[in-house]
This record gives structure tokens, C-alpha cells and sequence, in this order.
């Protein structure tokens, strides 16, 4: 006989249960547990993302109506709602972060995630640095202040561009500069970092270009220097101006007395020029130029962490419990992004994830249901229509009409 499970257990056997366990047992997330358990926590959080749920009623309700399912998730019976409130209150967010990270290498090591062919020829490793931040309600999530009736938590993200996924992950306050993610990073000899003009830092520009690692970044409008090198600029592109140039005030001169690059790049669609700043002095100046452009990369990430999944509306108001939705949050985005590197259809990102949403307890093989979402079911095999006749009610109601007779 054919079994077969629904996609949303099927996307969780991605999920090693025995690794899982060895997790829980690592952080001790399960102590004075009575029945509800760090696995059950698990998939209620993620059904919150790929199902879209915006309340701990909708979780529960929403796998309680799935009753028959629940055994190929790996759990008896839909949680309640205080259970799920007192475990994200009260377990480590730590347990979902090392989750993250362990999934990542997992798939990046089985399946080759990560190991697409590059838009660039250079072999460094390209990386974008940036933060986002998410609202909050201050009355509600009072430990938050950001401003004076405003709350906040900011995620800064270091993308890896080789599967556009995160290699680098902080949460803090919204009120924490960007530059404070920006300092606590250890990254390889040869990095390629490209960011936005929040991280100027001519500290820590000295730092990394002391390290052998790379950055490209826009220059501040305000920033003085004097010119060492003009160099050639390629006819008929947008390069305005090549420059090698060392800063000028006394206090940027003091921090980074290293030459640096000045590259001015006319951009088409907003009919402006924008002016790079970068420690690389051999690329051509269209490289420099390419490599920003490629940092929209992070933006599309925040963008479907923030529109594809539950990360504008909590099911909970205290940190810890923040910290594990976002978390999760990032886990789901990870198992999509490995369902979108696996199918072989041309999926929108944002069809998937809606996709899935709709079909996530259809009972269909999941690598199938990437090629054909809209086919028929798989048909059982006639030892399953045996075993449904067997049954009372099914096998031979005449007989037994017969016998009464």
C-alpha cells in the first residue's frame, strides 16, 4: 500500500526528529515539561507562518480542524492555547535559533543549496549587510521602546549571495545603529561586503581593509577628500568618474588613512548619478558598479520574510516569545527557499509560499506536487481499496442484511 502523508508533514521530514530531540536536550528546553513538547511547539509556530495564522486561536483552531493529520506531523492532538503562550513565554528562543543554523548547514551540505552558478566571475565571497526594523505597539510591548510612543525590534541580516540566504543574523533594539551589527561580524580574508551609507564607518573601514576584506558602499554626501588618481573611463556606459581618493577631514583621515575608490554611476531609471565608495582597487569600475546593484538581493529578503510570513503581527508580547516567531519565521523561509531551489517549475516565490499555504495538508508527494501542483491525486493501490472494504460498513453489507433475515 501507498502511504503517503500531507506536503506540510512531508516539508517537516526535512527536520531530522532525532536532531531536533538532541537540540531540546542540548538547551534543556524541556524541563519540568508535562506533556507539551518542544516538537509540538515547533509545528504549531511554523504552521503559524506557512499557514498564515495571526492569533494563538487561529493556530489552535487551524490544526485542531486538521484532527486525522496531526499523526504525520508528529504530534496526537492540536496543542491549547495557554500551553503554546506559557512555551514561547517561558523556552529558549536559542532552541529555534540553533535550529535555523542547523538546518541551513544540513541543506546546504545534502542538497547543495547554495552552490548555483554566480552572476560574477571572481570567486570571493559576496555578502549584503543591511537591517530592517518591525513595529511594535509600545503599550503592548512595552520593553521594546523605540521612540517616544513608538516600539521596535530591528533584525540585521548578512546575505549570502550564493543562495540568498542569511549567514549572519542579529535582533536588537530598534534604536541600535546599524554600524553596532556591522562591528560584531567575523568574516574571511577576501569577503566581498557591499551595504547601504547607514553603515559608514571609517573605523571600521581601516579595520577591514587592514584584514584583507572588501566593502562597497555609497559615500556620504558630506564627505571630504582630494583626488590621487583619476582613472580611464569605459566609453558608453554608465561610469561618470573613476577616482582613487584619500579622505580629507581630520577626523576620517585619522581613522582610515588607507586610499580608497570613488566610483560615480549614472542610474537610468531614477536619472541620477550615485557615487560608490569602496577599498577595491583592481575590479573594473562596471564590477564595482554591479556588485551594488546586486544588494537589492536583501531588500527582495526582507521583503518575503515581511509579506510571506508572520512577522508584522505577534502571537505573543513578551521578548522571548518575539524572538522565537522571528525565528521560526526564518526556519519557514528556509524550507521554502529549499522547495523553491527544488523545483524545477518556473515558481514565483510568492506563488510558492501562497501555493502551499492553500494545498499545506493536501495529500499529494511533494516533489510531484512541485512539478504538477494542479494534477490529480496519486491513485492508492488496491491494497488500500482492500483494506477500505474490510472495514465495517464497507466489506459486504448484504451478507450481513442476509444473516439478519
Amino acid at each position: 500500500m501507498v502511504r503517503q502523508a500531507s506536503l506540510f508533514s512531508q516539508l517537516l521530514q526535512q527536520v531530522p526528529r532525532d536532531e531536533f530531540d538532541q537540540l531540546v536536550r542540548q538547551y534543556g528546553a524541556e524541563k519540568g515539561a508535562k506533556g507539551f513538547t518542544c516538537w509540538t511547539q515547533f509545528v504549531a509556530m511554523l504552521f503559524c507562518h506557512l499557514g498564515h495564522a495571526d492569533s494563538l486561536r487561529e493556530i489552535c483552531h487551524g490544526l485542531a480542524c486538521c484532527v486525522g493529520k496531526l499523526v504525520h506531523v508528529g504530534i496526537r492532538r492540536a496543542p491549547k492555547r495557554s500551553s503554546l503562550s506559557y512555551a514561547n513565554a517561558h523556552r529558549p528562543a536559542t532552541l529555534f535559533e540553533a535550529l535555523f543554523w542547523h538546518l541551513a548547514e544540513r541543506l546546504r551540505q545534502r542538497d547543495g543549496l547554495g552552490q548555483r552558478k554566480t552572476k560574477f566571475r571572481f570567486k570571493n565571497k559576496l555578502l549584503s549587510l543591511d537591517s530592517t526594523t518591525i513595529s511594535l505597539c509600545l503599550s503592548l510591548f512595552p520593553w521594546a521602546r523605540f521612540r517616544r510612543a513608538k516600539g521596535g525590534v530591528k533584525v540585521h541580516v548578512l546575505l549570502d549571495h550564493d543562495d540568498y540566504m542569511p549567514s549572519y543574523v542579529l535582533l536588537t533594539e530598534a534604536r541600535r545603529h546599524d554600524r553596532v551589527g556591522a562591528r560584531l561580524l567575523n568574516l574571511n580574508p577576501g569577503s566581498i561586503v557591499t551595504m547601504d551609507r547607514g553603515y559608514n564607518d571609517y573605523r571600521l573601514f581601516a579595520d577591514w581593509t587592514a584584514a584583507g576584506i572588501f566593502f562597497v558602499t555609497r559615500l556620504k554626501d558630506n564627505a571630504d577628500y582630494y583626488v590621487v588618481e583619476h582613472r580611464r573611463v569605459p566609453k558608453h556606459s554608465p561610469i561618470r568618474a573613476d577616482e582613487v581618493i584619500r579622505l580629507f577631514s581630520p577626523g576620517a583621515e585619522k581613522k582610515c588613512p588607507h586610499d580608497l575608490r570613488r566610483v560615480v554611476v549614472w542610474d537610468e531609471v531614477n536619472q541620477r548619478p550615485i557615487v560608490l565608495l569602496t577599498n577595491h582597487l583592481e575590479f573594473g569600475a562596471t564590477t564595482i558598479a554591479a556588485i551594488y546593484r546586486d544588494r537589492w538581493e536583501i531588500e527582495l529578503f526582507f521583503k518575503s520574510l515581511k509579506q510571506h510570513l508572520k512577522v508584522r503581527t505577534f502571537v505573543g508580547t513578551s521578548e522571548n516569545a518575539l524572538r522565537i516567531q522571528i525565528w521560526s519565521a526564518l526556519i519557514a523561509l528556509l524550507l521554502l527557499k529549499w522547495l523553491h531551489y527544488q523545483s524545477h517549475r518556473s515558481w514565483s516565490f510568492s506563488n510558492l509560499a501562497a501555493m502551499l499555504r492553500l494545498n499545506l495538508f493536501t495529500y499529494r508527494e511533494l516533489l510531484q506536487w512541485l512539478k504538477e501542483p494542479f494534477g490529480p491525486p496519486s491513485v492508492p493501490e488496491a491494497g488500500a481499496v482492500q483494506l477500505l472494504l474490510s472495514l465495517p460498513g464497507f466489506g459486504q453489507p448484504q451478507n450481513l442484511y442476509m444473516q439478519k433475515g
